[in-house]
Formats: C-alpha cells, structure tokens, sequence
C-alpha cells in the first residue's frame, strides 16, 4: 500500500451536513493509507471536500450541466431579463460569450482532482472503510465525469493526482473510464442504505443506468456528428472498459434488479409529498397541497431520493453562495413583486419557463395524469390572477415549474416568508429575523429517484413493470411495453427535472421535438409574442452541435481541447433576443 502525505479541506457542507446537522467537520490535513480513514467519522472528513464540488458549482448555477439541461431540452425555455443572454442562449444552443460555462469546467475538474487524490492514496483498500470510502471517491470521479462529458463532449481524461496536463483522447476510452469508475466503486461499497447523504452502492447503481443509457444510446451509430444526429436509434449492449474487460447491458440489468429489489428505497405514495410546497409551513394556505405531505419536513427523510445535493444556512457571500439552493433561486418567479402574486411560490430570477409545447404534449397523451398539475403551475388559471408579468422578461409563459421553485409561507400578520425554511428552522439563520431570499433556499435538490431506477429497469428489460408502479401512483392504468411508452413515462415524471436533455439525444429524437418550441405563446417585456426562431433555429443548432455546450475558448487556448462542432461560425452567437 502507498503511504502517502497530501493535503485536503473537509468541508461543512459536506453530504449529510443539512439545516438539521451544521455541525463543523475537523479539518483533515495529514493522511496515509496505513492508517486513515480508519473510522467511518474518518472517511466522512475526507469525503467531505470531494462532495463539497457538489455545491461549489452552484455557486454559478447558471454555468452547470443541470441548468443547461434544463433550459435546453424541450421543456423549458430560457428567460431572465434582457440582460440574461446566458439564460437564452442555453436555450437556444447559442453562444452569450467565450467563456459563458468556463466557471463549471474548472469546478467540476476541481472534484475530480480531489477526487483523484483519495483514489491514488486508497490505491489497495483493506479495510471496509477504505473499500466504501473509495467507491464512494471512484462514483464521485464519474458522476463529476458524467456531467462534464454530457455538456462537453470529449474532455481530458485525468485519473492520478499526478497527471496534470492531460489532453482530449478517444471519447470511447472517457466513457469506458465513467462505467468503470461506477462499477468498480459498486463492487468496493458494502450493500447498506445510507440516509447521510453520502452515495451507497444502490445509487451508484442507479447512477451506472443513467450514464450507460446515454452513452450506449447517442454513440450508438458512431462518434462523428452525422453519426450522433441521426434519427436512427441503435444502442450499443456492450462497452469496453479501460482495464480490458467488458460491461454488458445484462450486467447493467443485473445492478439495476439490485437497485429496485434490495436497496430499502420506495416511491412516495403521493407525487406531491416530493416537492417543498407540501411542507406544513406553507400546506395549512395553499389548497393544492391539502392532504400532502412533504417528504423532507422537519428533516424527514424522503424515501424516494437516492441522490441529491444538501444545502445549510452557512451560505454567504463571504464563503460560498453554493451552500444555499441557488438552483431555487434561478428558477424562481420573475419580478419583484408583492409575494401574494406568487404564493407559494418564492421569487427569483425568472429562468427555465415551462414551454407550452410540454403541458399540450401532455394534455392530449394523458389529459387524467395528477403529476401535472402536481409539476406546474398556470399563471392564468384563476388561482393567483395578481401575477405581474415582468416588462423585463424574455420568453416568459403562462406555465411555472413548482419541482424546483423557492417555497414561501404566510406569517401570522398576514405578511410572507421569503422562504419557507425560516419558518421551519427558527434559530437556524446567523441573525435572528434577518431573511434573504437569494440565500434562504435549502431544501434538497434530488439529483437521482428511485422512480428513475424503476424506468430504467423497465427500459433495458423491455417490460412494463416498473413503468406500471411508476403510473399506478400517478393514477394512471397500466400499459405494455413499448419504447414510445417509456419515452413518455419519463417525460412525465421527470418533468423539468433535468432529465429530459440526455434522454432525448440518446434516443435521437431531439431535433423534432425542439422545433416543437418554436411558435409557442410567450411574452416579451410584458408584450404577448410567440417564441420566434433565433439564428437558424432550434433543428440547424442541435444538429449542428450534437447539443454539446460551446468549449470554453479558454481551455482551447491551453491546448488541452477542441472547439465542438458548430461553435466556430456567426450563427452560432447570441446577441440578444430578436423580434
């Protein structure tokens, strides 16, 4: 075994560190694998710096794969204000800069540098601590590889602590390193569920079915851009990994099976106990809601999350914004306005509308499904008819996300909570009183469902199972199976989630179903309009660029990668909105 000296920050907000547990974690800054982590406490401290890269890059949300996948898939539009190029350009697949998501590069290149170190140092674990602590450092590398490839492409492939000028290789060796690092860290962690916050081995398994189904679904017909365009759906059923062995989609099923059958996770009963406008703070003034209950109150542990990023009152300006739900924030309702306009939705930056195309897509396929009124709110239903549309605000619509939105609650003299957490954690916040509604955000954002898991079964084993739980608690009857059945499942459930993105490129449907956005009714300014083309739209842009995000002109100045397909010419800048 190595023994080896190196230096790590463990962080407080650390998985597992939330408003209920802000407990300091020791600073560990001396480690040698003959005797750490010798303890379980041991391995959380170290741990803690390489998760902390979760909420780091949520200081600029903006900038991350999640956001983007947001905003580009079919779902949701851009937003914001005028000034809010990026916003539209992610979207849009346009470029607002040359270095619009440089800021996530080298964050998430930061976590698997930290990433790497434990892994080199845990080079021949012994112990059970070790073993779980590396799988945990090893599914942590690819899922930090995972979002980078999704957004970019090929990207350099560093997997020592030594390695530092690493250059884009063959993409097919970065996605077998991303399947290995996932099953290598599944065959080291031991088969106990964690409620922590920490990953566990049913998780990663999840996780391993996410990255595969994308992987083996995009570059199925080949790596080169007609190839990865193509209408034709032919995945791959096996992938050679980088140690010279091979991963099956038998092998894939069989992790999945482990995921569904042994790992101690469930759906919730109700869809709306997912989301914090169920908390009991808000529930009592919000009639949707009655007979919810919000799976995290009072720190409860939602049974349905296998993965998500925790949030504590510690963000500040000072140390990182990152420590609060700045995704909430971004998605929050736009404009400034009396929060009785939105309750209970909270405000923010105005970013992500729903895009028509999706509620009338859903409408006509499944007009009884409750996750949709459950997943979004109609402006101009009735129900909040003081909303003020922004006279700064691009592609606004009338359908809101509720999943992910800032969560309100109503005082006692009739005034709002900017967020509902300083109503339920009173003595949380540093000033007692004081509430700010760019950093009062912390409830969980789930990255990973059991209900994900249960689709992803369905899907590979080609049988309907999991795809009739997953729609029994929806209140829907059960079907066969068929691909357009799991297709749309997963647009249902996941809607505006995130999840979209990836799957609609892996199923080489995404050109058709973008240009569905064009034409939909929005509002501009406060001025009604339809969603014009911008540059040569949304088909020319996707088959152009595959969906892959513009390469920050920084990195390709190092020399350490390429500019992507379709990034180079003048149609692919965004200006601003055009009518």
């Amino acid at each position: 075994m190595k023994n080896k000296i190196f230096l790590m920050a463990a962080a407080a907000v650390a998985m597992g560190v939330t408003s209920c547990d802000i407990d300091d974690v020791e600073n560990i800054t001396e480690m040698s694998q003959s005797t750490f982590p010798a303890t379980e406490q041991d391995a959380a401290a170290v741990l803690a710096g390489i998760y902390q890269n979760l909420n780091e890059t949520h200081a600029n949300p903006q900038c991350s794969y999640l956001y983007l996948a947001c905003l580009a898939s079919d779902d949701q539009l851009g937003g914001g204000g005028t000034n809010d190029k990026l916003m539209q350009a992610e979207d849009l697949m346009l470029s607002s800069g040359i270095d619009m998501t440089n800021q996530f590069y080298q964050d998430r290149f930061k976590g698997v540098s930290r990433a790497n170190v434990l892994i080199s140092v845990l080079e021949d674990p012994q112990t059970d601590v070790q073993k779980q602590a590396k799988g945990e450092a090893l599914a942590l590398r690819a899922f930090y590889y995972y979002e980078l490839a999704s957004m970019y492409g090929n990207v350099p492939l560093v997997r020592s602590a030594e390695e530092s000028d690493a250059v884009q290789g063959d993409v097919k060796v970065l996605w077998g390193q991303i399947l290995q690092d996932y099953r290598d860290a599944i065959e080291l962690m031991d088969n106990k569920q964690r409620v922590d916050g920490h990953l566990d081995r049913y998780s990663v398994e999840g996780l391993l079915g996410r990255a595969w189904l994308f992987y083996t679904g995009l570059y199925g017909g080949g790596t080169d851009i007609s190839a990865l365009t193509s209408t034709s759906y032919s995945p791959l059923t096996e992938v050679a990994l980088n140690d010279g062995t091979t991963l099956t989609k038998n092998d894939v099923i069989k992790y999945i099976d482990d995921a569904v059958n042994n790992s101690g996770y469930d759906l919730v009963s109700d869809y709306r106990n997912l989301w914090a406008y169920s908390n009991e703070k808000t529930r009592p003034d919000y009639p949707f809601a009655e007979g919810a209950k919000w799976a995290e109150d009072n720190c409860g542990i939602n049974p349905e999350s296998m993965f998500a990023i925790k949030f504590n009152k510690q963000a500040s300006w000072s140390t990182t914004i990152g420590y609060a739900n700045g995704i909430a924030l971004h998605f929050g309702a736009r404009g400034g306005q009396d929060y009785a306009n939105t309750f209970p939705f909270g405000q923010g930056w105005g970013a992500g509308p729903v895009a028509p195309n999706l509620v009338s897509d859903w409408v006509k396929a499944e007009p009884n499904d409750k996750r949709r009124a459950a997943s979004i709110h109609d402006w101009e239903d009735g129900t909040t008819p003081k909303y003020e549309y922004n006279d700064d605000y691009v592609q606004a619509t009338r359908y809101y996300n509720k999943k992910w939105s800032p969560i309100t609650s109503k005082k006692a003299d009739g005034s709002y909570y900017c967020t509902f957490e300083n109503d339920m954690y009173p003595g949380m916040w540093e000033t007692s009183g004081v509430e700010n509604f760019q950093l009062g955000n912390i409830h969980d954002l789930v990255l990973l469902r059991y209900a994900d898991v249960l689709l992803m079964q369905s899907e590979l084993k080609e049988d309907a199972t999991g795809l009739n739980r997953v729609r029994e608690r929806a209140g829907l009857p059960s079907v066969g199976y068929s691909l357009q059945a799991i297709q749309n499942e997963r647009r249902w459930e996941f809607a505006c989630e995130g999840i979209r993105w990836n799957d609609m490129r892996r199923w080489h449907i995404a050109a058709d179903a973008l240009e569905k956005q064009t034409g939909v009714d929005v509002m501009y300014c406060g001025i009604k309009d339809v969603n014009k083309k911008q540059s040569t739209g949304y088909t020319a842009r996707y088959n152009a660029t595959a969906g892959f995000a513009k390469m920050p002109e920084t990195q390709v100045e190092l020399g350490v990668a390429k500019q992507n397909p379709g990034w180079d010419g003048a149609d692919s800048n965004y200006g601003g909105w055009a009518n």
